[in-house]
């Protein structure tokens, strides 16, 4: 096919209507009767749209949670055991963690539910039901009111709306805007701040592949972890308390155990984080050509200097495994974005898309042609505008202040406002106790050794990759004078040297000082200083330039999206994920990544086997897991003579759905979402049907891994175990997976059809 065939099939397939774009689309569970039940019936789906969201019965929904601030877990037994992934409960883990218990490392399974340990801060919470009130925010304002009058309108009524649905009951609520803002949705929770760990697996399971495999296909990790929702005497959230009952829910997830195959029904049920589907031309150039560039050079260059540390120290990989593991997780997803995009041409696909709209105007009324006529070219100012503080954006969020002490010092700030605007004793005193807890908490995951050579690597991408006119007079002039590595280093050294805020106790003493109204330390320190020309210069030369014309891309996107809808009015529209409760349904697939290849939908227990290597500690197996293969010791959980390991499916996720459960077409859990494939990495911005791939946990190989790795198999007995085979078959047809990446010839097929 040549290059102009394929460039007319994508801009086809991306003009088409939803029905044919298939398996895109993280939809409302409300709307699902009207939009989406009858195609996802189709595709496998027994249940109906009231099965999976209701409000006045137990539903899938029900056993469905947002884990903590940013995955999703759900309930797998009816007594509050809740399964995540790894990675989501990875932070919990490396809490409780020390040289001496070292958990990431060995793992940990609660025997008893004493050992269950409880995790401050962490939440569960429950959608309780959602609901359209587009007209109660919206009606009446004027439609040519000032976009700053409008927004307080609009804040002011979702404040009402969202204290009115819950007044008098114990559940929260809030409300989001859909489709830029067209659209306003309430959702009511229940929120449970009782959580506990009851188990994971050790990192060479639960992390197996490391960063290599990270974002890729073939996958072979174990990633999941348990925990427990407890909750008071009247089954409602109370805080931790030895006296708490495991939460009983209105509804768990049984377990099939019947396997899957191609062409399976897959519905992922979470909390997508955030998509920009909608974007034009100029947004997505933006996001390829100039965000993700420069993300991507600051991270790589700190994660260098923390991989060396960390391979150095136990303490400084402990301290800093939660914070590496973050840092390079969206590193490495920015990158295959990049290549994803550049693939799909999405730049190029989205002008073709805005040449159509702009037809469509112009074939249109006077009306169509004063609400839509000017909108593309308002936007392309917009974006070329804002550019430059874009790049000033990334490179002070993730350099300058991606080294720990400038960002600590910065924490500092509002000390020293409440000490110059004279603030009562009481208030100073109360902020100054925050500041202690806060500072002892950050000292306990750092290292200043660490963090100084952090500071000698991102400064220098600081200065460099800042537009000049945006860079702070202090950093030009470390700049002039630093003009070399060693320099920079050099300038590091000194500035740690001097600081007082490189070690708790320096910093304890510090705050003695803000307490007594002394500022003096903290002004003098050369950490703050720096932290002060950063902050203040991009509060003064950045935010605002940025601020208004991102408010300003916003109101024109939100009518910009009115448009294109008017537009197809015979497509389905989805919202852009904003971490609201979302149906992502797809069917399980295989892919083809590049021409001539094939991966295969499965990986199995022969894979981890085949990538064993003692000398990486990224592929490192334990020695139990190997005894158990040997022995072929699989219990109940083998599927022709293997254990299933992973699986990938077509369906639409994003960053939050990690954790989410992926549910089969009789309502039971069949895997664990956990990642993308790197090739699928745009789907944020432009979803490829061909190559977007989520990837799945077996519920298989987590099953193998509690009872017969780890002995845990009293968590086994709470749940429910289903054999119901699907379509009336017993098992999956998996063969045992013979090839370290399994790989095959694509297979022409032109002489066959």
């Amino acid at each position: 096919m040549s290059r102009a065939v394929r460039t007319c099939a994508l801009l086809l397939a991306l003009l088409l209507p939803a029905a044919a774009r298939a398996d895109e689309g993280m939809w409302l569970p409300l709307l699902l009767k009207q939009l989406n039940e009858a195609d996802m019936r189709q595709k496998g789906l027994k249940l109906t749209a009231e099965d999976i969201y209701s409000v006045n019965r137990g539903s899938l929904k029900d056993a469905v949670v947002q884990f903590g601030g940013g995955c999703t877990g759900e309930i797998i037994s009816g007594e509050g055991l809740l399964l995540t992934n790894h990675h989501c409960g990875y932070s919990q883990i490396q809490q409780h963690s020390s040289v001496e218990n070292d958990y990431l490392t060995k793992g940990y399974w609660a025997m008893t539910r004493d050992q269950e340990l409880p995790n401050p801060g962490l939440t569960a919470t429950f959608i309780v039901r959602m609901e359209d009130v587009t007209g109660a925010v919206l009606q009446g304002i004027p439609g040519g009111i000032a976009e700053a009058e409008r927004e307080r309108t609009v804040q002011q009524r979702i404040t009402q709306v969202a204290q009115k649905a819950v007044e008098g009951t114990h559940y929260k609520a809030f409300v989001r805007p859909m489709f830029g803002g067209n659209e306003y949705y309430l959702f009511v929770t229940e929120v449970f701040e009782d959580v506990r760990l009851v188990g994971a697996p050790p990192s060479s399971i639960g992390k197996f592949g490391g960063d290599t495999d990270n974002w890729a296909w073939p996958r072979h990790t174990g990633d999941f972890s348990m925990f427990r929702i407890y909750a008071g005497p009247d089954n409602k959230p109370a805080p931790y308390s030895k006296a708490n009952k495991p939460y009983q829910p209105k509804h768990y997830l049984p377990i099939s155990m019947a396997g899957v195959q191609p062409g399976d029904f897959t519905l992922v049920f979470g909390f997508p984080g955030r998509t920009t589907e909608y974007l034009t031309s100029w947004g997505v150039d933006e996001v390829y050509a100039a965000s993700d560039p420069a993300k991507v050079k600051v991270r790589d260059a700190k994660l260098r200097v923390l991989d060396a540390d960390m391979k150095a120290s136990d303490k400084v990989r402990i301290q800093y495994a939660a914070k590496y593991a973050s840092l390079a997780n969206y590193w490495k997803k920015w990158i295959g974005e990049m290549r994803g995009l550049r693939r799909l041409d999405a730049t190029a696909r989205k002008q073709q898309q805005e040449q159509q709209f702009r037809a469509w105007v112009a074939q249109g009324d006077a009306t169509r042609k004063a609400a839509y006529g000017q909108i593309l070219d308002q936007l392309e100012q917009q974006y070329r505008l804002v550019r430059p503080y874009v790049v000033a954006r990334d490179y002070t969020t993730e350099a300058a202040l991606g080294v720990e002490l400038v960002a600590y010092a910065n924490s500092l700030q509002n000390l020293l406002d409440l000490i110059q605007n004279k603030a009562p004793q009481a208030e100073l005193a109360t902020a100054v106790g925050k500041a202690r807890t806060g500072t002892t908490n950050f000292f306990r995951n750092y290292s200043a050794p660490t963090d100084q050579k952090v500071a000698a690597a991102l400064l220098p991408l600081y200065a460099d990759g800042t537009p000049a006119e945006l860079l702070p007079d202090y950093v030009k002039t470390l700049r002039a004078k630093n003009t070399s590595p060693a320099a920079w280093a050099s300038f590091a050294a000194d500035l740690y040297g001097r600081s007082k805020l490189t070690s708790e106790a320096d910093a304890q003493k510090v705050l003695d000082e803000l307490l007594k109204g002394n500022a003096q330390p903290l002004l003098a320190d050369p950490a703050y200083q720096l932290a002060s020309a950063v902050v203040s210069t991009y509060r003064q030369k950045v935010l605002p330039t940025y601020t208004t014309a991102q408010d300003q891309i916003t109101l024109l996107q939100r009518t910009y999206m009115a448009g294109l809808r008017q537009w197809q009015p015979e497509r389905k529209f989805y919202p852009d994920a904003n971490s609201t409760l979302r149906v992502a349904y797809g069917q399980v697939a295989g892919y083809q990544p590049a021409d001539g290849t094939e991966y295969e939908y499965y990986t199995t227990l022969d894979g981890i086997m085949e990538k064993a290597d003692p000398t990486n500690p990224e592929f490192e197996v334990p020695a139990r897991l190997a005894e158990l293969y040997q022995n072929k010791d699989f219990g109940p959980y083998a599927v022709n003579g293997t254990v299933p390991v992973a699986f990938t499916a077509t369906n639409h996720t994003t960053g939050g759905n990690s954790g989410s459960p992926v549910i089969n077409g009789r309502g039971e859990l069949i895997g664990i979402n956990f990642d993308r494939n790197w090739e699928g990495t745009m789907s944020d911005i432009m979803y490829d049907p061909d190559r977007v791939r989520n990837i799945t946990l077996d519920v298989h190989y987590m099953l193998f891994v509690v009872d017969k790795f780890a002995g845990a198999g009293h968590l086994v007995k709470e749940m429910k175990l289903v054999n119901m085979p699907l379509n009336g078959r017993a098992n999956s047809p998996l063969e045992p997976n013979t090839k370290k990446q399994k790989v095959k010839v694509k297979r022409e097929k032109a002489a066959a059809l």
